[in-house]
């Protein structure tokens, strides 16, 4: 491929000279680190670093162009492409590269809460249906069965392109992806055709980088309009939801509205919850589906019907969708069981926003324990201002509350805590401050009676902390597991 022909889709076409337009191209790369002989080095602005600082080493490494949003180095000795946007041209030149890949049929799914369980539910579903898959998200992007470590939940568009061109040579064509707002915000997925789209809720997070919740709303529905390509041929949206209502569905899109109220289109009725998970009817257009799932909570009919309503949408048969469902036993991290044969339930989650801490909390609750004890923190150079917030709902529903340390990052932790503590004033529930996470859960499980629930929300599947010192390892799990075993050991000891 040229040149020419890798930015023919961008406005940075309209800068090439003519003896540039020619030069033979052999990949493409926003990493320095990565680049090969032949490559066009793509250097723009990041998180952490100005890519413009690393132009000449991608060139000792044989890069044969730069395409950058900012001006040339003087003297600069290598063609420099201007572009306005880089995100969006390395999206665009990355697709022209991987043309083989839109083949691949996308299902985005965006929200502040439920976007990893309801992937996984839709890839299992995808899966019955005989496809073979590539799911990207929080916890693990998995290939054809195969997993490799999680970078973002969204990568950049580069990446993205390179695992669906991966799918295509092992005979795939179906991608489930989480799509955050950050890469709506930032244009990781920019002219990513998706097929379908999903929104499961909004609620309060991301602010420190959103500013305030229209602008965080106004993020995820760029989803639905479509970033540099065409809207979803089909619109997903949790009908309950009051920022879902707000959604504007393109015309070319077929909205599909899921739900437990009588104006969603697909509806969950009959539902019957209980510590073995839930069993429930899914009413639409053609008929019933009936829904039997190891997952546990009132939050998670919402995402098994998100996942039901996509399986609908694709057309999938009745069989592949209820056995995609009932075969998705677990999700890491979230509402994830510790076992050691401990007289009360252990259960590790995700949640770190209000609501999701809310809904983890109800989920305990609808397994009728003698008492819920709550487990949590918050992170470091996040939303400061969900921190009374996640406080309050602990408070609100629990019967005690361990608040700790998340990742506090280069925040004090103690400081952390003291934001929280607000929001368990007025409530009578009775706490205990622990800012060392371990000693924290070990005294979150020495309290527990039995048939107790023990609560440990906030960093469900990871297995680091990032402290002011820096990043350890770190997880819940492993952690409560080898207290309760020591446990168990000195009870028959």
């Amino acid at each position: 491929m040229t040149l020419g022909d890798l930015l023919a889709d961008t406005a940075a076409s309209g800068n090439l000279l003519r003896e540039d337009a020619v030069i033979e191209v052999t990949g493409l790369d926003y990493d320095s680190r990565r680049i090969a002989p032949g490559n066009v080095f793509f250097a723009f602005r990041g998180g952490k670093a100005d890519g413009t600082r690393f132009a000449a080493n991608a060139l000792e490494k044989g890069a044969v162009a730069v395409v950058s949003e900012e001006p040339a180095p003087r003297a600069f000795p290598a063609p420099w492409i201007r572009i306005e946007h880089g995100r969006r041209g390395l999206a665009l030149a990355a697709r022209r590269f991987y043309a083989a890949a839109k083949g691949v049929a996308a299902t985005g799914i965006t929200g502040t809460n439920g976007k990893t369980t309801t992937s996984y539910l839709i890839d299992s579903i995808f899966r019955q249906a005989r496809s073979t898959t590539l799911l990207v998200g929080t916890i693990e992007y998995r290939l054809a069965g195969a997993s490799r470590p999680a970078v973002n939940t969204t990568p950049e568009s580069l990446d993205l392109y390179r695992l669906f061109a991966e799918l295509t040579r092992a005979g795939g064509d179906r991608a489930v992806m989480e799509v955050s707002s950050h890469a709506l915000a930032l244009g990781r997925v920019w002219g990513i055709p998706f097929q379908t789209a999903v929104f499961t809720n909004l609620t309060q997070d991301h602010l420190d980088f959103h500013g305030t919740m229209e602008e965080y709303f106004r993020a995820k529905c760029a989803l639905f309009a479509g970033q540099g390509a065409a809207p979803p041929a089909h619109s997903i949206i949790n009908f309950d939801d009051d920022y879902g209502r707000r959604i504007r569905v393109a015309r070319s899109s077929r909205a599909w509205w899921f739900g437990l109220s009588p104006g969603a289109s697909i509806r969950a009725e009959k539902i019957a919850s209980g510590f073995d998970g839930l069993r429930f009817d899914v009413q639409h257009d053609r008929g019933t589906l009936t829904i039997v799932s190891p997952l546990v909570g009132r939050v998670n009919v919402y995402n098994i019907l998100a996942a039901a309503t996509v399986g609908l949408a694709c057309g999938l048969s009745t069989e592949a969708i209820e056995r995609g469902i009932a075969l998705c036993a677990a999700v890491p991290g979230r509402f994830e069981r510790v076992d050691e044969g401990q007289p009360f339930l252990v259960v590790v989650d995700y949640a770190h926003t209000p609501d999701a801490l809310r809904n983890a909390i109800l989920a305990a609750r609808a397994l009728k324990p003698e008492r819920v004890i709550t487990l949590f923190g918050c992170g470091g150079e996040r939303d400061r201002a969900k921190r009374p917030l996640m406080g309050e709902a602990a408070a609100a529903l629990s019967d005690y509350v361990v608040v700790t340390s998340d990742n506090p990052r280069s925040e004090d932790p103690n400081a952390i805590i003291d934001d929280i503590l607000p929001g368990l004033a007025g409530h009578r529930t009775d706490f205990y401050v622990e800012a060392d996470r371990a000693r924290a859960i070990a005294h979150a499980l020495s309290a527990a009676r039995p048939g107790d629930i023990v609560l440990l929300a906030g960093k469900g599947h990871e297995t680091y902390q990032v402290l002011p010192t820096g990043t350890v390892h770190f997880d819940d799990r492993e952690v409560a597991r080898a207290y309760l075993r020591t446990a168990a050991r000195g009870a028959t000891g």
